[in-house]
């Protein structure tokens, strides 16, 4: 239990900068997809489908293999690398939905009025879609915290474990110790409780957007 700090300090820093990643490409990825098309325009969306399909264990002795041969094994880089590139399709997928509600219209005005695209992106179309951007966050922020078996796979070290591991370690061959358990439980969920509870209007309107036909 005197660990629990530790843990949660790797699982917040894994989780808040693979989000992060995460969102950066997405945003940037979503765009493209939603305003050009081009040739394999509709590959790359099914082959982003596809990856939702696949059961993600299939992977782990290639990823593990992988991340030896680059020396990753036991390095929070491992964990953000395999969380950033997880969640990138369905982020994706996500934030095109809400690319193509908004016009554009209203970056063609912005260009007319001397906006490049990438300012018309970052000035006009961003703050219109924060509430996507943030239900995006949210949702990859909320996966990385919770996700065990790439970070067991690829995590051993005690002082780099995740909050998951950590609690995974309570459940021994022929006990459970339910006193940590229960704490690490309690500890799991403070975070997802304030990001709900702070973000909750972005959230709404998030999913309300994305539910609505463009």
């Amino acid at each position: 239990i005197s660990k629990f700090h530790i843990y949660i300090g790797n699982s917040l820093l894994i989780s808040i900068v693979s989000a992060c990643i995460v969102l950066v490409i997405a945003v940037l990825s979503a765009y493209v997809l939603a305003r050009f098309k081009f040739r394999g325009h509709k590959q790359i969306m099914l082959a982003f489908f596809a990856t939702q399909m696949l059961p993600g264990f299939i992977a782990l002795a290639p990823l593990y293999l992988m991340m030896s041969k680059m020396n990753l094994i036991n390095n929070r880089l491992s964990l953000v690398l395999m969380y950033t590139v997880v969640l990138i399709p369905f982020s994706t997928i996500m934030l095109r939905g809400f690319f193509q509600r908004i016009p554009s219209s209203l970056e063609e005005a912005a260009m007319i009025d001397g906006c490049s695209r990438w300012s018309a992106l970052l000035r006009i179309i961003i703050p219109v879609m924060l509430p996507g951007i943030a239900s995006t966050f949210i949702f990859a922020f909320v996966q990385n915290w919770n996700e065990l078996f790439l970070a067991v796979m690829f995590i051993d070290n005690d002082s780099l474990k995740t909050l998951p591991v950590a609690m995974n370690s309570f459940i021994m061959k022929f006990d459970v110790d339910w006193g940590s358990m229960s704490a690490g439980a309690v500890l799991s969920i403070l975070p997802t409780i304030l990001i709900f509870a702070f973000a909750q209007r972005y959230i709404v309107e998030g999913l309300t957007q994305g539910a609505e036909k463009g």
